[in-house]
């Protein structure tokens, strides 16, 4: 239980700091201090401010291993982009979390494929979710993976045009720029910068946007380093970075988080097959570039889980299995991938 030393009500209401007629509720928004925590709520418009002990919260987040072997089950979904009620829906009835929203899946492997951020009105409520079911996971023999896509960095970097209107808001209650909430000197934002970009399960490589033959050609394919590359790459400003070829190569069409080849470039079976061999895999598994439903190309060598969760209406997840692939509806039926 978290121990909460003081509480400060601010007294600015919505009405007061911004003069419109609605009420927001966001947070916790928690800061690290030298002795102790800040924690920034916003309910019902007024900001609400608690000091907590500093063990309160983890202050220290390790990278986590980026090659995961043995795993049985493993379900895979994307670009969320703050659309909490939807992806509980679909986590629920998919049975990946209880009706509690604590972890349901044991010891299988949960893949967010990146993009929480950005579009959507519950981003904090998303991303406290996964959060808690990491470590819930951890302790039942399972595991979350959380994959950075383009809009985690592109938030990160200070790119806020995709920015829900109630952003916005946040920022000017906190008197702080969106990117700040989520500042290497919070709880938040040390856990991001402990993301990976890319990883692989079993023969299965997951990542946000894709792989690219010209990417490979360019840095090879070391995980470990890749990912490195990238968490190193958060604190770097765009200058530097676009400097040399470094922002062309990592963060460029071709690039892990923002590359659509598979869908939109017109790719031969031997160019993915290229892929498959200089990343040591059987299947790519990639959000960012929208369908209707999860979809298989390639006969089941790159599976796309971004089904546009993100309109806020319907979405499925992907369950790759030692009996096979299936796509798991909004409703939680399962289809197979034959």
């Amino acid at each position: 239980m978290i121990n909460k030393i003081f509480i400060v009500v601010l007294s600015i209401s919505f009405f007061e700091a911004l003069g419109q007629e609605e009420s927001i509720d966001d947070g916790p928004y928690i800061f690290i201090e030298e002795a102790q925590l800040i924690s920034k709520n916003i309910m019902g418009g007024k900001v609400l401010i608690e000091a907590l002990s500093f063990d309160s919260y983890d202050t220290s987040y390790i990278a986590q291993q980026s090659t995961f072997s043995g795993v049985e089950n493993i379900v895979a979904l994307s670009d969320i982009h703050g659309q909490y009620d939807l992806a509980v829906e679909i986590l629920q009835n998919n049975q990946i979390i209880d009706e509690n929203l604590n972890w349901n899946f044991g010891t299988g492997h949960m893949v967010i494929a990146g993009d929480i951020f950005d579009r959507g009105p519950k981003v904090t409520e998303v991303l406290w979710l996964v959060y808690k079911l990491e470590k819930q996971a951890k302790e039942a023999g399972g595991f979350v993976h959380f994959l950075l896509g383009n809009h985690e960095y592109m938030v990160l970097h200070k790119d806020l045009r995709y920015l829900h209107a109630k952003y916005e808001n946040v920022s000017t209650l906190l008197e702080k720029n969106y990117d700040e909430l989520f500042g290497n000197n919070t709880i938040l934002g040390r856990w991001l910068r402990s993301k990976p970009t890319v990883i692989q399960i079993n023969k299965h490589v997951f990542v946000h946007g894709g792989i690219s033959n010209d990417f490979i050609s360019s840095v090879g394919f070391d995980i470990e380093a890749i990912n490195e590359t990238m968490r190193k790459s958060i604190d770097r400003s765009k200058e530097e970075m676009k400097a040399s070829d470094f922002y062309r190569t990592y963060y460029g069409s071709s690039g892990p988080i923002w590359y659509r080849g598979y869908f939109y470039g017109d790719l031969s079976d031997q160019a993915i097959d290229s892929v498959l061999d200089r990343t040591n895999s059987e299947h790519l598994v990639v959000g960012h570039c929208s369908n209707d439903e999860v979809v298989s190309l390639f006969a089941n060598k790159v599976f796309g889980v971004d089904s546009s969760i993100k309109k806020g209406r319907y979405g499925e997840v992907l369950f790759l299995t030692t009996n096979g692939f299936f796509k798991g509806t909004k409703n939680g039926e399962r289809l197979k991938f034959e």
